[in-house]
C-alpha cells in the first residue's frame, strides 16, 4: 500500500481533511492538479459554526491574528434582509473576515507541520477499486503513475472528476438568469459614511456595508474589509422577455470583465453613478464575472472506498456565505471516521454515518440559499414577500431560527436509542474549566482531535468506564461553575455522544455511556 488515503484536491476542504487524518494517525497524500496555489479569492471569510470549529482545532488564533476567542457578530443578513442578532440570547453567527487565500495558506502550513505530503501539479485522471484498496491513476510533471491507497476522497470541486469517474449523479437546478460582477476597487472617500462605514451615493442614497442591497433592478454590495481593498459587486437579472431588468453585457461570455463594465452595472442597479477606480496596493485584485449558478446534491457521498467532500458532493448559491461553513465541517466529520476505518477499530457502519449525518445538512443549505435567492429577485410579488419577512423578523424567535439555520447551529445528529440527554447529538457547549492545574477553555482540550470524556462530577469516577479504550478515548476530570451538565462524551468533531446532568451518574447512565462508547469508538479490547 503506497498510502493510507489519497485526497484529490488541495482546496480548503481537502487540506482540512488532511489535517484531521494526520491528527488521527493516518497517512494522507494530497494531489492537486494546479502547480501552485491559485491567486483567485473565492471567499472573503468564514461565518457560522465553522469559526468555532476552527477555534477548537487551535486555528482561529492563526487566522485572526488574535489570542481572543471568537465572538458572534451583532448583525447579519438573510436574503438581503437585516438580521438584528443583538436580540438573541444565544447568537450562533460567528464571523471571521479572512480571505480564502489566507485560509488555504494556514491550512497548508498546518498540514505540512503534521507531515502531510502535498503534490502540486499532480492530477487524478482515473481510478479503480477492489475489496481492499483504490488504485488512482495520476498525471504528474514527469508523466503518469499509479498510487494504491486504502481510500480515496474527492475534494476536487463542483466539476469533480472523482464524482464523474464514479458515475455518481449530481441532480439539481442550473439557473442562467443572473450575472454577478465583483471587483476590489477604490471608492471616493467623500462617499464613505463616517458613522456606518457604508456609502452615501448621490442620486441613490445610503448603502449599508457588508449586506446585499436590493433594488428593483438588482443587488449591490459594498464590503470594506479591513487591511485590503474594498469589495464592490452587483447581481443583475438578464432579460427573459417578461419585463425583468437586463444585464445587457458582455457581448460574449469569455470577454474579460473590466471596471467600466462594473461601473455601468452599478448605474443600472442603483440608478446612480459610483466612480470606482483601481485599488492601491499589490495585487492580484479580484475582477470577476459569474453567470448563473447551480444548486446540486450528489446522489451519494460514498461509493465503496471512494468518498466525496465539499463542492464535489454539493454546490449551491453563495448567499450568506455557507460554502466553507458546510465543506470544512464535512471534512471534520469525515476525518475521524475514515481514520477509524483505516486503523481498524471503527464499529460497523461508522463510515456510513458521514453521509447520513452530512447529507441532510447539505440539503438544508441548498434549501435556505434557494430561499434567499428568491427573496432578492426583482418584481412586485417579491417586494411584497420581503415586507412580510420583515414583519416576521421582528420576532426574536424567528431571528433565532434563521440564525441557527444559517450558522448550522440547529444540527442534531441521531442521538441513538433510548431516552438520550437533550445535548446528545448536538454541538458541545463552550465551557471554562478548572483542571486543578489552572483554568482552560474546552477549545484548549480539543486541538488533538481525539474523543474526550469530560468528567465534572464530584467523584470523578467515570474514567473507569474507558477500560479497554484508553488508546482511543481521553478522559479529563475538572470543575466548571456554570456548566449545564456534569459529564460529556465528545466525538472528535466536538459533537456530544453522551451527556449527563446527574451529580453522580447511576448504573443506567453508565450503561448508556458504555453503549455510546461502543457505538462511536468500538468495543473494548
Amino acid at each position: 500500500m503506497d498510502v493510507d488515503v489519497v485526497i484529490a484536491g488541495a482546496g480548503p476542504n481537502g487540506l482540512m481533511l488532511a489535517c484531521e487524518l494526520s491528527l488521527a494517525g493516518v497517512r494522507p497524500l494530497v494531489l492537486e492538479r494546479l502547480p501552485a496555489p491559485t491567486e483567485e479569492n473565492r471567499a472573503n471569510g468564514l461565518v457560522g459554526q465553522v469559526v468555532r470549529m476552527l477555534d477548537r482545532r487551535g486555528l482561529h488564533r492563526r487566522l485572526s491574528g488574535s489570542p481572543e476567542p471568537p465572538r458572534p457578530g451583532p448583525s447579519f443578513v438573510f436574503g438581503a434582509l437585516p438580521l438584528d442578532l443583538s436580540v438573541l440570547e444565544d447568537n450562533p453567527l460567528y464571523g471571521l473576515p479572512v480571505p480564502q487565500r489566507r485560509i488555504e495558506q494556514v491550512l497548508e502550513e498546518r498540514a505540512v507541520e503534521l507531515g502531510v505530503e502535498i503534490r502540486r501539479g499532480h492530477g487524478l485522471t482515473g481510478l479503480t477499486q477492489d475489496a481492499g484498496a483504490v488504485t488512482a491513476e495520476v498525471a504528474g510533471p514527469d508523466g503518469p503513475y499509479r498510487l494504491r491507497a486504502r481510500y480515496l476522497v474527492g475534494a476536487d470541486g463542483g466539476h469533480s472528476l472523482t464524482r464523474k469517474l464514479l458515475g455518481v449523479g449530481f441532480p439539481g437546478v442550473t439557473k442562467d438568469d443572473t450575472v454577478s460582477r465583483n471587483a476590489q476597487a477604490a471608492v471616493p472617500a467623500s462617499m464613505i459614511d463616517p458613522v456606518t462605514g457604508g456609502l452615501n451615493v448621490p442620486g441613490h442614497g445610503h448603502v449599508p456595508p457588508f449586506i446585499h442591497h436590493r433594488t428593483e433592478h438588482g443587488l449591490f454590495v459594498y464590503a470594506p474589509f479591513p487591511s485590503r481593498a474594498p469589495l464592490v459587486g452587483t447581481t443583475e437579472w438578464v432579460r427573459t422577455g417578461d419585463g425583468l431588468p437586463s444585464a445587457d453585457e458582455p457581448a460574449t461570455p469569455d470577454e474579460p470583465m473590466t471596471l467600466d463594465e462594473l461601473r455601468r452595472s452599478i448605474h443600472r442597479v442603483l440608478g446612480a453613478d459610483l466612480p470606482i477606480a483601481p485599488p492601491d496596493g499589490p495585487g492580484p485584485h479580484m475582477l470577476r464575472r459569474l453567470a448563473g449558478g447551480n444548486s446540486r446534491l450528489a446522489d451519494r457521498f460514498r461509493a465503496g472506498r471512494v468518498l466525496l467532500l465539499g463542492d464535489a458532493a454539493h454546490v449551491h448559491s453563495a448567499m450568506g456565505g455557507p460554502g466553507l461553513n458546510l465543506g470544512l465541517q464535512d471534512a471534520v466529520n469525515l476525518g475521524w471516521k475514515l481514520a477509524a476505518e483505516v486503523r481498524g477499530w471503527a464499529p460497523p457502519g461508522l463510515l456510513d454515518t458521514y453521509e447520513s449525518e452530512r447529507r441532510p445538512v447539505a440539503e438544508r443549505v441548498v434549501m435556505q440559499t434557494q430561499a434567499q435567492s428568491a427573496l432578492v429577485a426583482p418584481g412586485a410579488e417579491v417586494t411584497a414577500l420581503r415586507r412580510l419577512f420583515t414583519e416576521l423578523l421582528g420576532d426574536p424567535r424567528n431571528v433565532q431560527r434563521i440564525a441557527d439555520l444559517m450558522a448550522g447551529a440547529d444540527i442534531r445528529y441521531d442521538p441513538g436509542p433510548g431516552d438520550a440527554h437533550p445535548l446528545t447529538g448536538r454541538w458541545a457547549p463552550d465551557l471554562d474549566l478548572d483542571t486543578g492545574d489552572g483554568r482552560v477553555r474546552l477549545a484548549d482540550l480539543t486541538a488533538n482531535a481525539r474523543p474526550l470524556l469530560l468528567d465534572l462530577t464530584a467523584g470523578a469516577s467515570l474514567a473507569a468506564e474507558l477500560s479497554g479504550r484508553r488508546d482511543r478515548v481521553d478522559a479529563l476530570a475538572a470543575r466548571c461553575a456554570a456548566s449545564p451538565v456534569t459529564a460529556l462524551l465528545l466525538r472528535p468533531d466536538c459533537y456530544v455522544a453522551w451527556a449527563s446532568d446527574a451529580p453522580e451518574p447511576g448504573p443506567g447512565e453508565r450503561a448508556a455511556l458504555r453503549a455510546a462508547l461502543d457505538r462511536w469508538f468500538g468495543t473494548a479490547t
